[in-house]
């Protein structure tokens, strides 16, 4: 059996202005991850007072995943890994609590202990393959703030580039504005780049956020228990990728995301795979611009998240058909946009 593990929760460094595109305005950006929690868990908000939509119209990429959840069935578990709203999903906890602004010089107290217990749990789950996925606005900063840390900004940037490079959940992806605020984040803490080198947890407490550390922490179990893993996301699951390197664990690897981080100019999926020994899968849904969401994601948003590269993954191996996809993505966005009652209870 295969089961997409959520890992759900907030850092305040997305309340930077400009860094985030996951909620139509500032003051929702809080309620985005319990928000996606629920629509994969029910197929649209039941607590959360907001439907998670840009500030352009684009819906989060939760409803790819529940239009694939819909069609393929499979189980799903939300790790609670520091949600500053509560959800209506069923989570586990495993004592993470919200990140501070990166900033900050110890913004991510918990990182240490939400590893270690995440660990515990990866190691017990049952099945065959896990796909481990995140929801956290702001969480493509925070994850260059660990690959720089741990001396890695450079493995996902294109040949030529500048080091630092991450995708992002805005068209215009705002790179200079995150790496001034890693910049910031490290002189914060006191590292310089490549400080934590070895130490990902350094990297994770100093410059990261709680839910990078619960996806480690849960692929490091799960990997103990020789659990397939599948990285489903994208650039933050290179960061995670990065921090399981770093602890010495060479056991391979799959990262599972979406065609539009790969048709990002700002990094390089393959050479950062090439470099982290991981087997990359890269699925294009296949999207026409006839409908607002797809419209959106052809232009470059969101472009990844909630599991979205991993649940299009399974989908492509099941051989679910791309018109079925569609219709998928069109009825869930639609019931999510309307407020409708539908989904599951």
């Amino acid at each position: 059996m295969t089961r997409l593990v959520l890992a759900a929760g907030s850092t305040r460094t997305a309340a930077i202005d400009g860094i985030s595109a996951a909620a139509a305005a500032p003051d929702r950006l809080a309620h985005t991850p319990a928000a996606d929690a629920e629509i994969l868990a029910y197929g649209r908000p039941v607590r959360s007072p907001v439907a998670p939509v840009s500030p352009d119209g684009c819906p989060t990429p939760a409803v790819v995943t529940r239009a694939v959840r819909e069609r393929l069935s499979f189980p799903v578990t939300v790790v609670d890994s520091g949600l500053a709203e509560p959800t209506g999903a069923p989570t586990v906890t495993v004592g993470a609590r919200p990140g501070d602004d990166i900033r900050e010089p110890d913004p991510v107290p918990t990182a240490p202990g939400a590893f270690a217990a995440a660990r515990q749990f990866g190691r017990r789950l049952p099945d065959d393959e896990l796909l481990l996925a995140e929801t956290v606005p702001g969480g493509t900063t925070t994850a260059l703030g660990v690959l720089t840390a741990l001396g890695e900004a450079d493995v996902l940037a294109p040949d030529g580039a500048d080091a630092g490079a991450v995708s992002g959940s805005l068209a215009d992806n705002p790179l200079g504005l995150k790496r001034s605020v890693v910049a910031e984040a490290l002189e914060a803490s006191g590292l310089s780049p490549g400080a934590a080198a070895g130490d990902p947890l350094v990297a994770l407490r100093r410059a990261g956020d709680p839910v990078l550390a619960v996806v480690a922490g849960l692929a490091a179990g799960a990997l103990d228990a020789d659990t397939a893993v599948t990285l489903a996301g994208g650039t933050q699951l290179v960061a995670a990728a990065a921090c399981l390197r770093h602890r010495g664990r060479e056991t391979p690897l799959r990262l599972a995301t979406t065609a539009y981080v790969d048709a990002d100019p700002a990094v390089d999926l393959e050479g950062a795979a090439e470099a982290l020994d991981l087997e990359l899968t890269i699925t294009d849904p296949g999207f026409t611009d006839d409908h607002p969401a797809m419209a959106a994601y052809e232009r470059g948003e969101a472009k990844e998240g909630v599991g979205m590269g991993g649940a299009l993954a399974l989908a492509d191996r099941a051989g679910l058909p791309a018109a079925d996809l569609r219709d998928g993505v069109r009825e869930v966005t639609d019931r999510l946009l309307a407020g409708d009652e539908g989904g599951d209870r």
